[in-house]
């Protein structure tokens, strides 16, 4: 039998980050700006990646993607974020909210499985350096990037279609600053039981699986260090991973505190505050990370801009 939807409700209205009408054009500017920097970062990191031949190596090919990731959920994201500090009503259609959170949760999904990949590959890079060109060749990076990208859409197929399934009546309030899962299933007038379940245990494996390789492999790489004898391998093995570990931990703790069952008025403001940290935040700051604490990507860098001013 397939899916049926009865509901009523044929759009939402985003109630946003705050209420306070004092609030909303400083909350514009700010994420017009964080929305410009997020754009042009993403893109420029891209855009060196591809042209400079020194970078066309495996962690750089992720970190391709997961410029890409960022710059793509930005832009499910933000405009319409935007839009709703100058707009008396924020509303969005139906298969507008549907749309969002399906792109959303296809990329936030498609992120985790490539932050656990750049985590793999740092793994083999230290601790199994005389194999790497093998273990990561250009095909297993090619194949990691797509199960990422398959393993993001089916997770965002199911979280989707749990919310398809469900009856909107009278109540069209979302509070939150875009269509994501758990507030629309604190707005259904139907049964929810099922729906919970099946994204509790979607959600579940996705972050565990991924924090398990995670936590497995920087195990693995900082029990090797311990092992080093030359103070000189510590420093730059510490340095390939620093960035990467700084992302994963901005990005899942921010992520975990968003979604934190809320029990006052006070704890939704702190998950909205801690959804915009893992959603915006996090994209804006991965170029930054990443570019400041490399030394080929400086060097890139430099060579870009040399070409352009020649």
């Amino acid at each position: 039998m397939g899916m049926k939807n009865y509901s009523s409700v044929t759009e939402f209205i985003l109630r946003g980050l705050t209420e306070q009408p004092e609030l909303q054009m400083p909350l514009f500017f700010l994420f017009l700006v964080n929305y410009i920097i997020t754009v042009v970062g993403n893109l420029s990191l891209m855009n060196l990646i591809c042209t400079n031949v020194h970078l066309h190596t495996p962690m750089y090919f992720f970190l391709f993607n997961l410029s890409c990731i960022d710059f793509c959920y930005t832009l499910v994201i933000t405009p319409k974020m935007l839009v709703g500090f100058v707009s008396e009503r924020n509303v969005i259609s139906y298969p507008g909210c549907i749309t969002q959170l399906f792109f959303f949760c296809f990329f936030v999904n498609s992120e985790c499985y490539v932050l656990t990949a750049m985590a793999y590959d740092r793994y083999v890079a230290i601790c199994q350096p005389l194999q790497y060109t093998v273990l990561m060749s250009p095909r297993v990076c090619s194949l990691l990037m797509l199960d990422s990208y398959l393993m993001g859409l089916a997770g965002a197929i199911i979280h989707t279609a749990c919310v398809i399934k469900l009856s909107f009546c009278d109540s069209n309030i979302i509070d939150h600053y875009m269509c994501e899962i758990f507030p629309l299933l604190q707005l259904s007038c139907s049964n929810t039981y099922v729906s919970e379940l099946v994204t509790s245990i979607v959600v579940g494996i996705v972050i565990c699986f991924s924090i398990l390789i995670i936590i497995i492999s920087y195990a693995l790489v900082l029990s090797n260090i311990i092992h080093m004898s030359s103070a000189k391998g510590w420093s730059k093995a510490m340095s390939t991973c620093g960035s990467h570990i700084v992302t994963v931990v901005i990005f899942y703790g921010s992520g975990l505190l968003a979604h934190i069952k809320p029990s006052s008025i006070g704890v939704v403001g702190q998950g909205k505050f801690f959804s915009v940290v893992y959603t915006l935040l996090v994209s804006t700051l991965n170029p930054l990370i990443y570019s400041l604490r490399n030394k080929d990507v400086k060097l890139a860098l430099k060579r870009t801009l040399k070409r352009i001013s020649n």
